[in-house]
């Protein structure tokens, strides 16, 4: 019910955005066309991004704990990217004007609540499932405000930015589908998603490393994720076989920490 209200949420919007920088008092098609206010919707569509990444983070650090793997890394994880989520969840209400995301912010917010308390809770599979639920809730609510950001930046640094920030989501995600299967949530849901989100993250990868506008630094992190990435994604695939969860954990950190600095690369190509 609640996916089904966020995407009600969204399908409703119609947005123009108005950002609260140092020029939000100025006119949509002003800030469209100043640099420094399109930097500023760059980074707050970094921020989104980074959101959707925390959403799958929170959901499997609490089934590795569960399922007592990694389990003080991702204990302390799962910690760390709560009060991330909260933080950046306030950047965004605080910089964002326009009232349509406002309200679905406002919506965000009260998941937010459900999904601390919920991570809090004993591990069994009711709450497993529910933890995976919102954290769908979640991904779908921040996807659509990246959405929304770039719609309003009609340049295609906005679309680089937003294709790098979801790397380090699909990372987590495979991870959390992975946990999830192994934890007893063995429908085919788990593992069509799971595939689904390797074949997005190859797609993705192929794109930003075809990207003309990649430094040189940014062209040897992506070539250090690539080498590594033609090895593990097999590894993610036989879900159904199992017996990796460490590596499936350590690996899919890595891509993630490693995709977070090229992203912020990206961010500041086009400040």
């Amino acid at each position: 019910m609640m996916k089904r209200t966020l995407g009600m949420l969204a399908v409703a919007a119609g947005l123009t955005l108005a950002v609260a920088t140092p020029v939000s008092a100025q006119s949509t098609p002003s800030i469209l066309n100043n640099k420094a206010a399109v930097a500023d919707i760059v980074q707050l569509i970094d921020i989104a991004g980074k959101q959707r990444m925390l959403s799958q983070r929170i959901a499997k650090d609490y089934l590795y704990v569960g399922k007592k793997v990694a389990v003080s890394k991702a204990s302390k994880q799962l910690k760390a990217s709560l009060d991330e989520l909260v933080k950046n969840h306030k950047t965004l209400v605080d910089s964002i004007n326009d009232p349509e995301i406002k309200n679905l912010l406002a919506f965000v917010e009260l998941s937010i609540e459900d999904f601390k308390a919920t991570a809090n809770e004993p591990f069994n599979l009711d709450n497993a499932q529910l933890i995976i639920d919102l954290s769908e809730s979640m991904l779908e609510g921040s996807q659509y405000v990246v959405d929304s950001l770039k719609s309003k930046v009609k340049i295609k640094e906005s679309a680089i930015v937003g294709k790098a920030g979801k790397q380090r989501m699909l990372a987590q995600r495979i991870a959390k589908y992975y946990i999830a299967y192994q934890a007893g949530i063995r429908d085919k849901n788990t593992v069509d998603q799971m595939k689904a989100a390797v074949k997005e993250f190859s797609d993705n990868h192929k794109a930003l490393m075809a990207n003309p506008n990649n430094t040189p630094e940014i062209n040897r992190k992506l070539n250090e994720i690539d080498r590594l990435w033609k090895i593990v994604y097999k590894f993610y695939l036989n879900i159904e076989k199992g017996g990796l969860p460490l590596i499936v954990f350590n690996t899919t950190d890595d891509i993630t920490k490693k995709m977070n600095t090229i992203t912020q690369m990206y961010v500041e190509l086009y400040k």
